[in-house]
């Protein structure tokens, strides 16, 4: 088991507060991920026309809100279950299967092994190489499955790489997972930042595959971390019974689910996020490309990975030189596979942007 090692999270900003002594109102943080247009205008007028709405509880079977998520998606609204973020949902899968062994394609999210190993797994990881620009050689990874893996995990696209496999590529996986009695959990998280999400996103497979579950949430692309309201989608309607049955009732509120059902119906800000990220992703690697001090491997998400090619700066030193001027972006030594010449930072407004990129580059 790969040991993660203490990090500062996007959401760490108490301990930022008491280290540096800087307001943690006062910092932008390119850490967390999170979609910087905020919550929607038409998020917050519909909360509080209905804060009436917490004095009942919520439909038990959240059909109004597995109805609106599966229009989003694409899907049949029987495919679609929904948890108190994709964090609960990852923790009822793993208790459901049960896995012994499981693999995940690393560098990654911690919380897949935590959640593995609290089920009493064992993770082994299948590192994605620098030497291939962090992107996954599909044939190289088909070898390495056996019939002694229970449960394979792809974040998709991958955090902290930004990396990510067209959905020509998770079929082939599907197919030799299917051979193998191979579960297949697909972490979308970050799919819907992605310019070419239409190819990338696996939930048409779930019409033709019983052995894949792919887990998405409300944190990032519609800034709602706070609101823990997560879903997931599966053709394999016996897993969706059983989860079902090990969850609690109500695990949603009743203004997430009116949030919910207001977010995935939001067009104009989806389309305002996606252009604006789409921009801002281009505009940031053509600059970075052009400075010899970095190297960027090309992203899909919200956020990029940038390697520090000066021998004399590390992650650690650029951490410091940006939160001190209130600016957080994420160490990625602590990531398995990663070392100290790593940093990930996401996509934030362009004046925000501008302000990181003097401070990295160390221009006045």
């Amino acid at each position: 088991m790969i040991k993660h090692k203490d990090h500062f999270h996007g959401s760490d900003l108490e301990k930022i507060e008491e280290i540096y002594g800087i307001k943690k109102e006062e910092i932008v943080s390119f850490s967390a991920n999170v979609n910087p247009l905020g919550v929607s205008p038409l998020l917050k007028h519909t909360l509080s026309d209905q804060i009436d709405a917490i004095t009942s509880y919520p439909d038990r079977e959240y059909t109004s809100l597995r109805r609106c998520i599966a229009a989003y998606c694409g899907t049949e609204t029987e495919n679609v279950i929904v948890g108190n973020g994709s964090t609960e949902l990852i923790s009822l899968f793993i208790q459901v299967e049960h896995p012994k062994k499981a693999l995940v394609i690393g560098p990654t999210y911690s919380e897949y092994e935590r959640e593995i190993a609290l089920g009493g797994g064992t993770t082994l990881y299948y590192p994605l190489r620098e030497a291939d620009d962090f992107k996954l050689n599909v044939e190289d990874f088909l070898s390495h499955l056996n019939e002694s893996i229970d449960l394979l995990v792809i974040c998709n696209p991958n955090n902290p790489t930004s990396s990510s496999i067209p959905r020509s590529d998770m079929r082939h996986i599907l197919d030799v997972c299917k051979q193998y009695d191979i579960y297949v959990m697909v972490d979308e998280t970050y799919v819907e930042f992605a310019d070419n999400m239409a190819e990338l996103t696996a939930v048409p497979l779930t019409n033709y595959y019983n052995n894949i579950v792919i887990l998405r949430g409300t944190s990032k692309f519609f800034a709602a971390p706070g609101l823990r309201l997560g879903y997931a989608v599966t053709g394999n309607r016996d897993l969706i019974k059983s989860i079902n049955t090990r969850k609690n009732p109500w695990t949603i509120n009743s203004l997430a689910v009116i949030a919910g059902e207001t977010m995935f119906t939001d067009s104009a800000y989806i389309k305002e996020t996606k252009s604006l990220i789409s921009s801002e992703r281009a505009r940031l690697c053509k600059l970075f490309n052009k400075n010899p001090d970095f190297k960027v491997y090309d992203p899909s998400a919200n956020f990029v990975l940038v390697r520090i090619l000066r021998e004399d700066l590390t992650s650690q030193d650029l951490f410091d030189r940006a939160i001190r001027q209130k600016m957080m972006i994420r160490d990625c030594s602590t990531f398995p596979f990663l070392d100290n010449k790593y940093i990930r930072l996401c996509f934030m407004r362009p004046e925000d942007n501008d302000r990181l990129i003097r401070c990295l580059f160390h221009q006045n």
